[in-house]
């Protein structure tokens, strides 16, 4: 879980190395049960929030491996990571297929958490399969979990993610305000990552507007914060589009 906090707060270097710390020491302790949760953890970090480049290797196929053997009620989020991943890697039909089934799975055993995350990664392989307005849906769904719930860890992200959607749809205006309103929830939580990815999306938007100028300082005032991570998936992106932007 202090992983997760990290990488939230923009720290995926120390984010990293607590969780595969948290691992390994449940390894060491051959307590089954601790080694499904850290296995777990690390699983979600890399794929739902994207800690992994989409091809390389992680810890997923194992964790929900051992989950369905030892860990069954965590088996269900497990999948889901799977149908994460699937989609990243450029297979959305797949993604929502074992999704669906997960979060059915999930909902069965009353299990809420981590609803708001799986149904945003779930609108995510909608837009990539092109059905937006089916994405927008399970995002407004994915909103009201957030606030039955009060899960909120990834509440920027879904808004972020409703722009991006409405941005595919031509409907620009919209869209910004979905991204500044992912900024300022982000802002609010002091979550970096999420503002860094929410600033990404405006500042893509700006750009295509012809604001170049206006576009690279919202993502310079963001990117400039970082000290560690400039490897990682987020940063990288980030850095290409500062380049772009000239």
């Amino acid at each position: 879980m202090l992983g997760l906090t990290l990488w939230a707060l923009g720290y995926p270097e120390q984010a990293v190395a607590a969780s595969a710390k948290a691992l390994a020491d449940a390894r060491g302790s051959g307590h089954v049960v601790a080694i499904g949760i850290a296995l777990f953890w690390i699983a979600f970090l890399e794929a739902a929030f994207g800690a992994s480049p989409p091809h390389d290797p992680t810890h997923v196929d194992e964790a929900t491996a051992h989950c369905a053997e030892r860990l069954r009620m965590y088996e269900p989020w497990a999948r889901c990571n799977q149908g994460i991943l699937f989609s990243s890697r450029g297979d959305p039909q797949r993604s929502i297929e074992v999704m669906e089934a997960a979060i059915a799975t999930a909902t069965e055993f009353n299990a809420e958490l981590l609803r708001p995350i799986h149904l945003g990664h779930l609108a995510g392989a909608h837009a990539r399969m092109g059905d937006p307005k089916v994405g927008l849906g399970l995002l407004d769904e994915a909103l009201i979990a957030v606030e039955n719930t009060q899960e909120r860890m990834f509440e920027a992200e879904l808004f972020r993610l409703r722009g991006e959607l409405l941005m595919g749809m031509e409907k620009s205006s919209e869209a910004e305000a979905e991204f500044e309103r992912a900024l300022t929830v982000a802002r609010g939580q002091q979550a970096r990552m999420w503002e860094l990815r929410a600033a990404v999306s405006l500042a893509r938007l700006r750009g295509n507007q012809g604001r170049q100028f206006e576009a690279r300082g919202i993502l310079t005032a963001v990117f400039g914060w970082f000290t560690e991570g400039f490897d990682t998936p987020d940063l990288n992106a980030a850095k290409a589009l500062l380049e772009e932007l000239g």
